[in-house]
């Protein structure tokens, strides 16, 4: 893909995302929600594109929905409040969701696998240590705009590049992520870990 401006490159995002309707509809109801500081991120928004390069049916292989927010509450009561209130508004579009206040992911993974790993000052903090760079993307409406937040910018979601990105994330996950991404998607072209 020639290379293009930021504003142009979120223009083309806007439009090939628009395509996959539950992805739309699921936008345009949080922009109207009481949810704040959020972003829709993740594999919804790189596997509508690799769907879209593919040319396979656009919302083809996407497992679930990321919706991650970021709230300084760090109960549990409060994201369950959080997430049943997000379920309830988008039970009828019939999409697996996975929502998560990112302040608190801490608590719970480190508990789960055993890590130290610090807790993330913002919600774009958390965004920008996901394992490769195209997963390191969240979108939302504001006025019906598409705000992104990419740290490492947009290039390689055009061109279906997939870099790791080692602040917190092992080797041996991106190496199997890769992997169930390649079998999908053949079309991706991989940067090696040690590259």
């Amino acid at each position: 893909m020639e290379s293009k401006n930021i504003n142009e490159q979120i223009e083309d995002l806007k439009e090939i995302l628009f395509k996959n309707e539950n992805l739309k509809e699921l936008l345009k109801r949080l922009e109207k929600s009481r949810l704040k500081n959020y972003y829709v991120a993740a594999g919804a928004i790189n596997q509508t594109v690799f769907n879209y390069f593919h040319n396979y049916k656009i919302d083809a292989n996407i497992k679930d929905y990321d919706i991650v927010y970021y709230d300084n509450d760090l109960s549990y009561e409060k994201e369950d409040k959080i997430i049943k209130y997000l379920k309830k508004l988008l039970s009828d579009l019939n999409i697996e969701l996975d929502i998560k206040n990112e302040a608190r992911v801490h608590i719970w993974y480190n508990k789960k696998y055993g890590c130290k790993r610090m807790p993330y000052t913002s919600l774009e903090d958390a965004i920008s240590r996901w394992g490769t760079t195209i997963t390191c993307i969240g979108v939302r409406l504001e006025n019906n705009n598409l705000i992104v937040t990419a740290p490492y910018g947009l290039n390689d979601l055009f061109n279906m590049i997939i870099r790791p990105v080692k602040l917190d994330f092992l080797e041996k996950d991106y190496n199997e992520k890769i992997s169930k991404w390649q079998d999908k998607w053949p079309n991706l072209k991989v940067i090696p870990w040690n590259n």
